[in-house]
């Protein structure tokens, strides 16, 4: 009988987690832009932080989610301290969507919206219809997991030992307190541990007075995933991590001496007879008086942080990126979003080396010429460090439009790292121009300035295009670059002449033409880059 019990259990719960996790999913892609758009909310207002948090946290169902990702916020540096307290606290909120849901009786309903959800998506071609059969899909399995646990505790009615067992957690909250921290730090799951606490309550077994204390230790052993995903992470990742562990140990010292007695009033009196939704309403009070109460001091939280983990003087933490963090990828879209800025910052970095190696050569300078390849270096850095993160990303969970996108980066990470090894050649010419001082023509230098500033326009744009997604910016830029074309063409044939009438130095001639060709090949991919843009622009509209 005890192993029925097991099997049955962990049957139930594997099925509830799928539930959970498809239905986060199919809500995570129908969301896409939504969620996309969430970095720009990320202001320094902590209640804007606790808004978000709980958005976040309602569509991807896992508060324990929600706060490493915040923790990769924090270690990329995109988000300080006092904007994640504010998200980590709404994810508290936000994760009793999913008890709220499973402690109403909506078994019956289950079986029809997996056979919808089946039918939509196994004939249906929209990829929207797709999303929400797959949500339909999800919500069905988490109820038909709810009702394998439900039968699989009920005939632990009949063991007097665990009934006695449930009479202590009432009378010593600290033992209920310990098995919900456990519990969860198991199964890496609030909302399963407490699908397992409704469980248990719907078929008699477990009255609020034990549930509660359990309830406490739920919410702290949710902190453990975010924890072990700060390890090895920026200092400020930590802290972010030591801020949840800190918000929900005293929430659960002010419910414990304080709040015990009157949520026990409050939730009674909304459903008196119903144990299950009294457990879910007190689940849900807790994280809201928690945020009420600890929102307004937030940066007593940032002390506490602040204190565990101190910042030693002359100490500094260097990252080659700037916006990406693996720990991001639990949120695919929100990923993609940060991706194509890491990919712009990259772009500006190639930017500068392309500007060094101009300038260099312009002001006959050989420090900005060696900056170059100081720079250069960093462009490869952040090339393999996108190509590794983009691969990872390719393997989440994306609707086709984002999917497109993810391949349209490939090759936009390719084009940039390509412009910082034209840059490179430059300044590999600037410096022979230095060593050998040759000099050039006026009509030769004019010609390297026309050409030059026209092609860091077209490359400007492109980056431009893309980080507007602006159609008519990516258009022009295809333009600017068949400018560039002619005038490559018509330099050459002038240099050409010169060279034929000696007006011009043979081996700085040989330079010239070098300089030129590869200032088309920058605009080249400048064009791929804004090309690339009305790919996914055009994708997206189709």
């Amino acid at each position: 009988m005890a192993l029925k019990i097991i099997f049955g259990v962990i049957g139930g719960l594997g099925l509830f987690l799928y539930g959970m996790n498809l239905m986060g999913a199919g809500l995570q892609k129908a969301a896409g832009d939504r969620l996309k758009k969430i970095i720009e909310l990320l202001t320094s207002n902590k209640y804007m932080g606790a808004l978000v948090g709980l958005f976040v946290t309602a569509i991807i169902q896992s508060s324990s989610a929600t706060t490493v990702m915040v923790v990769g916020f924090v270690n990329a540096g995109i988000m300080n301290l006092t904007q994640a307290v504010g998200v980590i606290m709404g994810a508290n909120i936000g994760t009793t969507v999913t008890a709220q849901l499973v402690s109403f009786s909506l078994t019956d309903l289950a079986p029809i919206a997996v056979g919808i959800g089946m039918i939509f998506y196994l004939f249906s071609s929209n990829e929207k219809t797709k999303q929400i059969a797959e949500i339909m899909i999800g919500f069905g399995i988490l109820f038909i997991g709810m009702e394998f646990l439900k039968d699989a505790v009920k005939p632990l009615r009949d063991y007097p030992g665990f009934t006695d067992m449930i009479v202590r957690f009432s009378n010593n909250p600290l033992l209920g307190i310990l098995i919900g921290f456990g519990l969860t730090v198991i199964i890496q799951s609030s909302s399963a541990s407490m699908g397992i606490l409704l469980a248990l309550a719907s078929e008699g077994l477990v009255p609020l007075s034990a549930a509660l204390p359990i309830l406490y230790g739920d919410n702290i052993g949710t902190c453990i995933t975010a924890m072990l995903s700060s390890i090895g992470a920026s200092k400020n990742a930590k802290r972010a991590a030591i801020m949840h562990l800190s918000f929900n140990v005293i929430g659960t010292l002010l419910f414990i001496f304080i709040f015990t007695k009157p949520i026990t009033y409050v939730v009674t009196m909304l459903d008196p007879s119903n144990v299950t939704r009294q457990i879910a309403n007190a689940h849900t009070f807790f994280n809201i008086i928690n945020v009420v109460i600890q929102l307004p001091f937030a940066m007593m939280l940032v002390k506490i942080a602040n204190t565990v983990i101190p910042e030693k003087e002359g100490e500094e933490e260097f990252k080659v990126t700037k916006y990406i963090d693996s720990r991001i990828l639990e949120t695919p879209s929100i990923a993609l979003a940060n991706t194509i800025r890491e990919c712009l910052h990259m772009g500006n970095v190639a930017k500068k080396s392309f500007e060094a190696s101009m300038n260099g050569f312009f002001n006959r300078n050989i420090s900005e010429v060696k900056t170059t390849f100081i720079i250069e270096k960093e462009v490869n850095e952040l090339e393999k460090a996108l190509v590794d993160y983009l691969v990872k990303l390719s393997n989440k969970e994306l609707g086709d439009e984002n999917r497109e996108l993810v391949d349209g980066l490939f090759s936009t990470v390719n084009d940039m790292e390509r412009v910082g090894d034209h840059a490179e050649n430059i300044a590999e010419l600037a410096m022979e121009v230095l060593e050998k001082n040759l000099v050039f023509s006026n009509e030769a230098i004019g010609d390297l300035e026309s050409i030059y500033k026209k092609t860091m326009h077209a490359y400007e744009a492109a980056l431009e295009a893309m980080k507007t997604a602006n159609k008519d910016i990516a258009m022009t830029v295809i333009s600017m670059e068949e400018q560039v074309d002619v005038m490559e063409r018509s330099f050459r044939m002038n240099h050409i002449y010169r060279l034929n009438k000696g007006l011009c130095n043979p081996e700085a001639g040989v330079i010239f033409l070098d300089m030129i060709s590869n200032l088309e090949r920058i605009a080249d991919h400048a064009s791929n880059i804004a090309k690339a843009v009305l790919d996914s622009v055009g994708s997206k509209s189709a």
